[in-house]
């Protein structure tokens, strides 16, 4: 693999003649390609070779990233999207919005399939008050975002909810956008990147959750922030237009509206039981969206393709 230019955290896995022999040597009946770009275009031609159904797994919008960092190329991202996906007997998609997204773009045969959530390790009983107390000394409500620090993320759009009066905005996560975000959001407590128990303890701890990336096909975070009984605000776009009911688990609002988001953090802020409501909903929400119930869902997936291309080879 190799680091993606001037995002190093990300690496790319690279295709070789090895990816071919694996397949024949494991015999699979299906091959699953997550996310297929560089790697999984590979697999793909493999599968054709080899006569074996293919899932596709779309998970990245190609074209908004291609907008953030280049200013251009979506025409040519949904080429390539239309181009692997299309070569698959069925792509998964993570969202509705996603589904719509592909289906407009010319990509057959999709279907839902959204992500689990891990409802033990995510759930308020983690919530920490001394973790709150070295955050908020002064028991001012913690509004959180945990995520890649990245510009398609436009994590800038806290800085309303910076300026707010008793208001502490905190920031989980890293990337190369964090030495601007520094400078962007005066005040807010920067914890780096956390992972397993941690970082399960420190969304519990949290009284609202904001997202501001406005090109999620699903956004795991609000899940997770979900799970984990905390209230919600995101944009109304993408994947988290299937995971927040606006005014029962959160709030959606216009995307790169910062002026939108600090409206919504200041009423969620200043009403504490609104806040307590829309968690305890959240919660709700998601009990039955484990990992395991998911898991189940693409296993029938995996028989559908496999019915459908014996019944193809059978006429």
């Amino acid at each position: 693999s190799l680091p993606l230019p001037g995002y190093p955290q990300v690496r790319v896995a690279l295709p070789s003649r090895r990816l071919a022999a694996a397949l024949v040597a494991h015999r699979p009946d299906v091959i699953h390609l997550a996310s297929p770009f560089v790697l999984g275009v590979r697999g793909m031609a493999a599968a054709a070779r080899l006569g074996i159904p293919a899932v596709a797994v779309y998970q990245t919008d190609l074209a908004g990233y291609a907008r953030t960092y280049m200013g251009a190329g979506e025409a040519a991202a949904w080429r390539r999207i239309r181009s692997v996906h299309g070569a698959a007997d069925r792509t998964l998609a993570p969202s509705s919005a996603a589904r719509s997204d592909l289906e407009e773009h010319g990509v057959p045969r999709v279907r839902l399939w959204p992500r689990g959530v891990d409802t033990v390790r995510f759930r308020p009983e983690h919530r920490d008050e001394a973790l709150r107390r070295e955050l908020a000394p002064n028991g001012e409500p913690i509004v959180g975002y945990v995520g890649r620090l990245a510009p398609e993320k436009h994590v800038e759009l806290l800085s309303g909810a910076c300026a707010l009066p008793g208001v502490r905005v905190v920031v989980v996560g890293d990337g190369p956008s964090r030495p601007q975000l520094t400078e962007a959001l005066p005040g807010a407590v920067f914890l780096g990147r956390r992972t397993g128990a941690d970082l399960a303890r420190i969304f519990a701890s949290l009284d609202l959750f904001v997202h501001t990336g406005p090109f999620e096909t699903f956004c795991q975070t609000v899940q997770e922030a979900m799970a984990s009984g905390v209230p919600i605000v995101a944009p109304a776009v993408g994947g988290p237009l299937d995971l927040v009911d606006h005014g029962r688990t959160g709030l959606l609002v216009p995307p790169f509206d910062a002026a939108a988001v600090q409206e919504a953090v200041r009423a969620l802020a200043a009403d504490p039981a609104r806040r307590a409501a829309y968690g305890a909903a959240a919660r709700a929400t998601v009990e039955g969206r484990t990992w395991a119930a998911v898991g189940d869902q693409l296993l029938t997936h995996y028989d559908d393709v496999l019915a459908a291309r014996k019944t193809a080879v059978a006429a």
